[in-house]
């Protein structure tokens, strides 16, 4: 990897084309550097997690009405949108399928100095791909970028501390992995990484108080954004420039400022791209920094049925990191994360109601954790009112360390029952994470399609992606076309504009 300096430039400096981060990205997008062995097991691996998680949406609104969008845009050749027979112009099919993939918040990220699911790179390059007549080893090949692009992002420059919505990473990760996948020249791939970040960067309010359904629409906004800056790039059109050095550009403006200067690791010309590697994905559906906390409190459940009873429970105190303790626990000041009536999407970024539900279950459903019923039983809002956050140092600093053997997204949990006796344990790490107690391989990968695809895909459907999906580098262009699930009786999407 080779570190690039990336600060502001006043608009006299003159700062070189070729030194800006947007050409180094667009040098790495057209590095025709071999995909690694371990790296094309990954991708497929999160392929299937992709469709996975999206088979499990197909009937939530917030998909249903991405579906309709969709298709009221039907193209030839176009690309598949999930649920549908249909196929759409790319930008649509990838936006209504980056929604599935998002809404439940079940597969993969990553977080360093940002927080990101890598997985949502995906939709507008198999979009793309599909409508392109690609094959499944150019479909890899623009992953693999897309995924290096947007981690390697992530590790250098945070959105987050200045209220800025993550996905600012992604539009321009897509544009680059776009741009791998059709091989397009450096100028061109240039061009539309400038577009695409100028179109997704927005505020965080998507993830703050009542969390509303924008939430799943965010970043499949942004990949459709950077098939339409792609798109514009290759008729010729130019972007702002320079897009993060400008004087009133990201950086200046929506960053540190004037002053501001970050460190960006990129792959040198010939250096494989394997930050996918470093990336994880999820056994829970809630927000990543939950997944360690409901595999203790299962454990936890198991080892103390007492701790179910709120009348033994005083108090529950999560020792955790800066962001889990501000963005998904009590420091955020939320009272929305302590409602019994809050949405999906604000309980699935509220840990003290996760870590309440999986102590008293046992256990964690995409579905029925996250029903009225169940957030609202007197019992759990009892408990769940007695569990709080901090913030530790020491799991913050855990949190941002770049050793991956120290680097934690969990906590240390501190029990004090009615009767004064005290129950105390830790976790760094979800059990499904690379160095947990049961990473995911790929036969979890496939187990979890399976259960999520359960009554909702015909048993051949199941069968016939496993088997496509598994066959991915050495499919061919119109094989490309099945990388996509459909089911009868889905409803209707609702009527707007198209």
């Amino acid at each position: 990897m080779k570190t690039y300096s990336v600060r502001t430039y006043r608009s006299d400096e003159q700062l070189p084309r070729e030194q800006q981060l947007a050409w180094r990205i667009a040098e790495v997008a057209t590095d025709p550097v071999a995909v690694s062995p371990e790296v094309t097991e990954m991708i497929i691996n999160r392929v299937i997690d992709n469709v996975a998680v999206a088979t499990a949406s197909l009937s939530r609104p917030p998909v249903v009405a991405a579906r309709g969008q969709a298709e009221a845009h039907p193209y030839s050749p176009g690309a598949t949108v999930f649920g549908s027979q249909l196929r759409s112009s790319p930008e649509w099919a990838a936006f209504a399928n980056g929604v599935a993939v998002r809404e439940l918040d079940f597969h993969d990220t990553f977080l360093a100095a940002e927080y990101s699911h890598p997985g949502d790179n995906i939709p507008p390059i198999l979009a793309v791909a599909q409508h392109t007549g690609k094959d499944g080893a150019a479909l890899v090949r623009g992953i693999a970028t897309g995924y290096e692009i947007q981690i390697d992002l992530v590790k250098a420059i945070s959105l987050h501390a200045h209220k800025i919505d993550h996905v600012a990473h992604l539009g321009p990760s897509a544009a680059a992995g776009i741009g791998t996948l059709l091989g397009l020249p450096a100028e061109t791939i240039y061009q539309a990484i400038g577009q695409a970040l100028h179109t997704t960067t927005a505020t965080r309010q998507s993830r703050k108080g009542e969390i509303s359904t924008w939430k799943a629409y965010a970043p499949a906004f942004a990949g459709k954004m950077a098939i339409e800056a792609v798109d514009r790039a290759m008729r010729g059109q130019t972007s702002p420039s320079p897009i993060w050095e400008g004087e009133d550009g990201v950086i200046a403006w929506l960053l540190d400022g004037p002053s501001g200067r970050y460190e960006v690791a990129l792959p040198e010309a010939g250096e494989a791209k394997r930050a996918i590697l470093d990336s994880y994905t999820k056994e829970h559906s809630a927000e990543y920094q939950a997944q360690a906390w409901i595999d203790l409190a299962r454990k936890l459940g198991a080892q103390h049925p007492e701790l179910k009873d709120p009348a033994n429970v005083e108090k529950i105190v999560l020792a955790t990191s800066h962001h889990t303790h501000f963005v998904i626990g009590s420091g955020s000041g939320d009272p929305q994360k302590y409602d019994p009536t809050a949405s999906r999407e604000t309980l699935d970024h509220s840990v003290p109601y996760i870590f309440a539900v999986a102590l008293q279950d046992g256990t964690w459903h995409h579905v029925d954790s996250y029903a009225p019923e169940r957030a609202g039983r007197p019992d759990t809002v009892a408990l769940w009112h007695k569990i709080t956050t901090v913030e530790d140092p020491e799991w913050t600093r855990r949190y941002h360390s770049n050793d991956p053997a120290e680097k934690a997204f969990g906590g240390r949990v501190e029990i004090t029952l009615t009767n004064g006796t005290t129950i105390t344990d830790e976790i760094a790490v979800a059990d499904a994470h690379p160095l947990g107690a049961r990473p995911f391989a790929r036969e979890n990968y496939v187990a979890k399609f399976r259960s999520l695809a359960d009554g909702v895909l015909p048993a051949d459907e199941i069968e016939r992606f496993l088997a496509l999906a598994q066959r991915l580098p050495e499919l061919s262009a119109a094989e490309l076309g099945g990388l996509t699930v459909w089911t009868p009786g889905l409803p209707t999407p609702p009527r707007g504009l198209f």
